[in-house]
């Protein structure tokens, strides 16, 4: 049996209905969120942020113990729950970077605390969107040709390395984003926030926003981070629900995330380098993955999880060290 193929062997029971099953329960607490919970303009506070953090993951984790099982029957269910759950921190790990881009940009356009939950809930809605479309054409893709995984796994390696050994400006340039640059020539922006409306009427005219412009930057970023992180869970498994479930629980989540991490971004001066080597093994385990198969290898299935979940400790931990003597020297 092919290394690769399997997860996509081992779906009988999943079809087109649990999809649409899934999809209306993400859209209910997306309704539930943005007219119940966050109805008026907020700041989300830290403590709020890491209750729906906590919430989102043990969402994920039941979904993982007890639909995976009931979906895959006993045989799989092991196999499924490990894959679903490698891909889901995989994925999470990767939104991180994601995340202080994000708080970069709203430093950048000055948005106001209160508005930036509403530009992360209409930007998660865009990500889940565009995630769907292209896990939906790479899951056809490696299905019909199975040697687009190596090409997965040279662009992984390619871009870990590139993000170990260069030092790229972390600076927000929207005028220069291909996207902001198409919606300003498409409709006229407005040079002043009204609330936290996307657009607004001058004179007659309507007009897009600076909050417009604010969430086609963050939806063009989401599209370049998906770039990596699509290509990466396929590693994990090539079967489409599992690839699909994961990432849409890890994009659900991001929103919530940002609001505990942003705050802190300075703590985590080590996680680029940890994110790189996460892609760099990804990457290799790609391209060695038929070697593994042939020499009768046994790796568990666990394994990766293991050894991505060790890297990302291993990172923060250091990033904390890092930031605790930094205070210590300058409080000295």
């Amino acid at each position: 049996m092919n290394l690769f193929a399997h997860g996509l062997e081992a779906s009988p029971n999943v079809n087109a209905s649990h999809y649409g099953l899934f999809i209306i329960g993400v859209l209910i607490a997306l309704a539930l969120d943005l007219g119940i919970f966050h109805r008026k303009p907020q700041r989300v506070s830290f403590r709020e942020a890491l209750c729906w953090s906590t919430l989102w993951f043990s969402i994920s984790m039941a979904f993982a113990f007890f639909t995976i099982p009931g979906l895959y029957g006993p045989e799989f269910a092991d196999a499924k729950r490990i894959e679903f759950i490698t891909g889901y921190i995989l994925e999470l790990s990767l939104s991180m970077d994601n995340v202080f881009v994000i708080a970069l940009i709203f430093t950048f356009f000055k948005v106001k605390p209160k508005y930036q939950h509403r530009v992360l809930f209409w930007g998660i809605i865009g990500a889940l969107v565009m995630r769907g479309l292209m896990i939906g054409v790479g899951a056809a893709a490696v299905k019909r040709y199975e040697w687009i995984l190596y090409i997965f796994g040279a662009f992984l390696l390619f871009t870990g390395l590139k993000m170990l050994f260069t030092d790229e400006d972390d600076g927000v340039e929207p005028e220069k984003n291909p996207m902001v640059k198409f919606a300003r020539k498409l409709f006229p922006v407005h040079d002043q926030f009204v609330g936290g409306r996307f657009t607004t009427i001058i004179d007659g005219k309507k007009m897009l926003t600076p909050m417009a412009i604010v969430l086609v930057t963050v939806e063009s970023t989401d599209v370049v981070f998906a770039v990596d992180s699509i290509p990466a869970i396929f590693a994990v498994t090539t079967d489409p629900f599992i690839v699909f479930t994961s990432n849409m629980f890890a994009i659900l989540g991001l929103r919530s995330l940002y609001f505990v991490l942003a705050g802190a971004i300075e703590l985590f001066h080590y996680l680029k380098y940890g994110l790189a080597l996460v892609l760099v093994f990804i990457g290799a385990k790609m391209l060695v993955a038929h070697w593994i198969e042939e020499s009768e290898i046994e790796i568990p299935s666990w394994g990766p999880l293991v050894v991505v979940a060790t890297i990302l400790f291993i990172s923060i931990i250091a990033s904390i060290i890092r930031s605790a003597r930094r205070a210590r020297n300058h409080t000295g």
